[in-house]
Parts: C-alpha cells; sequence; structure tokens
C-alpha cells in the first residue's frame, strides 16, 4: 500500500451500518475500520452485516477490538480465548488481514512481560490459520503496557511472524512519547497506523485521557497537534512503512451530524496529510478521487 492511502473508521459516523458503508465509499475512500458492533448490532445478524461490506466494495482495513486478553489465567484465560476465537471468525468472513488487540487494563492481569508475551503468541497462533496478523496496541491506560515502546517489548518476546504493532496517534499524544523512539521498531512489524488529534495541548488525568479518547477526538489537522502528527506520519513513511492508515475518531458531536459532513471532514484530513505533509508529486488514485470530489483543483 501508498503510505497516502487512508481509510475511516465506522465509529466515527452515526446510523446503520449500510448509510456509513455508503457515505464512506461516496467520499472517495476504498477502505473502512469495522468494529465487531458493527456486524453483531445489524438487525438481520452477523452474516447479513458481512455480505453488506462485501457489497460496498470497501475493503477492510482492520477489525477491532479484543481487549483485556493477556496477562489472565485459570477460568479468566479460558473464556477470553473464546471470544478471541469468536471475533476471529467475524474477521475471517469480512476477509479483513488484521485483528486489532488493545493491552489489557484488568486488574486481575499479570503484569510480567513474559507471561504478556506468551498469550500474545497464543493469540497469534490462534490467528495463524485465518491468515491474520494482530496488531498490538498499548492503550495509554493500559495497566502494564501503555506506550507503544513497551508494546514493541513484549511483541520482539513472543516472536510470532504475525504478530505485530498497532500505533495510534492519540495514544503517542496523551503519553507525549517521543516519536523518535519509533526508530526502534522493525517497520515491517507495524501493521496498522490509526490516526486522530485533540483539542488541548494535554490530558493532565487517567480519566481526562480516557474521556477525551472516548468522545472528542477530531480529525488529524483539525487539533492542536498537527506538527506532531505530521511528525509521525513523515517518520513512518522515512522508515518504510506503506501499510494502512485510519482515522480512528471518538467524538459524540460527529456522530450527531450529517454522515456527508463528517465524511468531508476526513476527506480533508486526507488531502492534507496525503499532498501537504508527504508532499508527494502525483498523488495515487485514491487521493486524486478526494481531490475531485472536495472540489479543489
Amino acid at each position: 500500500m501508498h503510505a497516502a492511502d487512508f481509510g475511516m473508521d465506522t465509529i466515527t459516523l452515526a446510523g446503520p451500518l449500510a448509510a456509513k458503508l455508503r457515505a464512506v465509499r461516496a467520499a472517495g475512500f476504498t477502505q473502512i475500520m469495522l468494529a465487531a458492533r458493527d456486524l453483531v448490532g445489524h438487525p438481520d445478524g452477523w452474516r447479513a452485516a458481512v455480505r453488506e461490506v462485501h457489497e460496498s466494495g470497501l475493503r477492510v482495513t482492520g477489525f477491532q477490538v479484543l481487549r483485556d486478553f493477556e496477562g489472565l489465567s485459570g477460568h479468566l484465560h479460558d473464556y477470553k480465548v473464546d471470544v478471541a476465537k469468536a471475533m476471529l471468525e467475524m474477521c475471517a468472513a469480512l476477509r479483513c488481514r488484521v485483528l486489532l488487540a488493545c493491552s489489557s487494563t484488568s486488574q486481575h492481569a499479570s503484569g510480567e512481560p513474559d507471561a504478556i508475551a506468551r498469550d500474545l503468541r497464543k493469540l497469534a497462533l490462534l490467528a495463524l490459520p485465518h491468515g491474520i496478523r494482530v496488531a498490538y496496541e498499548g492503550l495509554s491506560w493500559g495497566r502494564h503496557v501503555n506506550e507503544f515502546t513497551t508494546a514493541w517489548d513484549v511483541v520482539q518476546r513472543a516472536d510470532a511472524p504475525n504478530l505485530g504493532l498497532g500505533i495510534d496517534s492519540y495514544h503517542i499524544l496523551a503519553t507525549q512519547t517521543a516519536i523518535a523512539h519509533l526508530a526502534a521498531v522493525d517497520a515491517r512489524k507495524i501493521f496498522l497506523v490509526q490516526l486522530a488529534d485533540f483539542m488541548w495541548q494535554e490530558v493532565r488525568t487517567p480519566e481526562e485521557r480516557i474521556t477525551t479518547a472516548r468522545t472528542m477526538r477530531v480529525f488529524p489537522g483539525e487539533g492542536v497537534h498537527s506538527r506532531a502528527i505530521a511528525e509521525l506520519v513523515l517518520a513512518l513513511d522515512g522508515m518504510g512503512y506503506r501499510g494502512d492508515y485510519s482515522f480512528e475518531v471518538f467524538n459524540d458531536d460527529y456522530t450527531q451530524l450529517p454522515l456527508e459532513t463528517v465524511a468531508a471532514r476526513a476527506r480533508r484530513a486526507a488531502l492534507w496529510l496525503s499532498e501537504d505533509v508527504l508532499g508527494r508529486a502525483t498523488p495515487p488514485a485514491n487521493t486524486m478521487r478526494l481531490r475531485e470530489l472536495a472540489g479543489t483543483p
């Protein structure tokens, strides 16, 4: 994939799945990030939702999100393995090749790096027969893993070919993790990048960090961290990342706006990143479509 290929996330949009798919496609995007609730919340069942996705022609960037999987034991571990198997089945039915797993917030989970790595290796092995890669993301409020640096450590310990990192700009901004630390990461092991900004300079408490993440993210270029997001995208491009970028924008205001209004904001973000930030002399076909829809020369 070209580094300027961006997609939307259904969590940004209101309404039924079919309407979201139409809005994203009409905005010129060719891919979409889906959540399990998009499927299981469908009135005709999850397999009907899968058919709608296939009929839309959109490629599924990734499927989210498996939470609190690692570091558990006994019946809690067995329970989470069953959940993971069900999510992998849905992911495979979508012909999606990336499952997002977030670092645990559970008080019952071990913080021992080798235990976390062991469980992530098991998850990767469960995904392997489906041809699915697991992108492990360090939540900024994760109990033991809360930065991409520590997430990268356990991914290396797990040493599974289909286990890699999910990078989320919000969590990097929230923890103020230095982008320079990406230099220690193998670009081939970054399986997904999610982008979003927010409207204040910093989040001062764990509670504010969670609330902002879940209700008040904005698209890249709309918040106060545009420079940092540009640096992140340029760093990823410079280190050879050629995977997908998805706009993961949880925003309570956006879910009260018309779908086409929100999709237009996403389109502007894609144009800013692909043209102004990455500065491609010849934009890829998808960007040309975005330019056309935006009415820019």
